[in-house]
């Protein structure tokens, strides 16, 4: 088997590093931290101008109509990076099933402009990974050839800055169906929300009588449930492929840290209960990427991924924790100072970690799966 990233897949990695480490310095990110913005739109901009937000995109729709694996390409990077952009929201959240469910029309018109980085999208998901008693809901009514909705969402991902939101709704007859909400129609409220863990900016979403014509439809009426199951998937690895980038990272700075560091004349690193903390870092990284990478691969060949998904955001949400304490650890003092770089990754992979369900949460998943079906729990316990 070839294990090798094709020629394409290279160029775009290396692109996309070159892009990262030009603009999100220790220097800048430090500057940006201490103003207002809440993300760097000069970088979105050159990420689109480098055909980088297109390349999930249909090449109909103006994108470079490459898969998930490309697209977790540039995730990575930006994790390696902690890059202030709404990439997963936008890309992955709201480009990938509208670019897979959505007709040719919505792809033309929701698309071809993200893709130029003159619109930002996200969906209101989030709250899969929270307690069932206290999901909201919002409720559709056919109204003539349209709908109107009511209800609201809660914590949706880089939904400040989002022009489209993607949003369940439940009608009647129980049945689940996805609108594309455009967040300026009347009727719509976004309060935005800062999340205490990564100061990333989400927005809870009120929905009061929302008027909606009938090509808001993401997909066929009914089909919700099938296109959040779907989207999860994705979702989930895309959290695993920034959670690549940002373990990787920490531990390349810690390990440089205490060879560089010296106590009582002698590198920290030449400490054998250090060495052995960075080898456990080395493993924990490899276990994220290696799992990440089956389920990253089964999706993209069309093959069921449950069980493998499930278990590579376990690994995202478990291993990721201890690298990052870790690494924050052997930075001593200054691994607590909120201002020095090696904190911004710590905070990533919180954040990360408690996105669409935490590590128990990914277990208690797996075990349904073992439950239900042998084959995939066997899969499940191979990952």
């Amino acid at each position: 088997m070839n294990f090798q990233f094709s020629d394409d897949q290279s160029a775009i990695r290396e692109l996309a590093h070159q892009i990262f480490s030009d603009r999100a310095t220790d220097e800048f990110l430090l500057a940006f931290s201490r103003s207002d913005a809440t993300y760097d739109d000069p970088l979105w901009q050159t990420l689109a101008e480098q055909g980088l937000l297109g390349i999930a995109v249909p090449e109909a729709a103006g994108g470079s109509g490459l898969g998930l694996i490309e697209l977790c390409l540039v995730l990575e990077e930006q994790g390696r990076h902690v890059a202030p952009v709404p990439l997963l929201a936008s890309l992955v959240l709201g480009g990938l099933p509208i670019a897979h469910f959505g007709s040719a029309e919505q792809q033309q018109h929701y698309l071809a402009p993200m893709a130029a980085g003159e619109l930002k999208l996200s969906a209101a998901i989030a709250e899969a990974g929270m307690n069932a008693a206290l999901v909201s809901r919002v409720s559709a009514k056919r109204e003539g050839n349209g709908w109107v909705l009511s209800g609201s969402r809660a914590v949706i991902p880089d939904g400040a800055v989002a022009d489209y939101i993607l949003v369940p709704a439940t009608d009647d007859s129980h049945a689940e169906t996805f609108f594309i909400v455009p967040t300026t129609a009347p009727g719509v409220t976004l309060t935005p929300v800062e999340i205490g863990l990564s100061g990333q900016r989400a927005a809870n979403l009120r929905l009061e009588n929302v008027e909606l014509a009938a090509d808001a439809v993401l997909g066929e009426a009914g089909q919700g449930e099938e296109i959040l199951a779907w989207l999860l998937q994705r979702a989930n690895i895309g959290h695993c492929a920034l959670q690549v980038g940002v373990t990787e990272e920490a531990m390349k700075r810690t390990a440089a840290y205490v060879s560089e560091r010296k106590q009582f004349g002698v590198p920290l690193g030449s400490f054998q209960a250090l060495a052995m903390r960075m080898a456990d870092s080395y493993i924990d990284v490899e276990g994220i990427r290696s799992t990440y990478w089956l389920a990253l691969w089964r999706l993209s060949e069309g093959l069921d991924a449950r069980a493998e998904v499930h278990a590579a955001k376990w690994w995202a949400c478990d291993a990721a924790h201890r690298v990052v304490s870790t690494s924050q650890h052997l930075h001593g003092g200054m691994g607590a100072d909120v201002e020095f770089p090696i904190h911004r990754f710590f905070l990533m992979a919180k954040l990360v970690s408690y996105s669409l369900g935490n590590a128990s949460q990914q277990l208690e998943k797996l075990g349904r799966l073992l439950a239900e079906d042998d084959e995939l729990g066997f899969r499940a316990l191979e990952c």
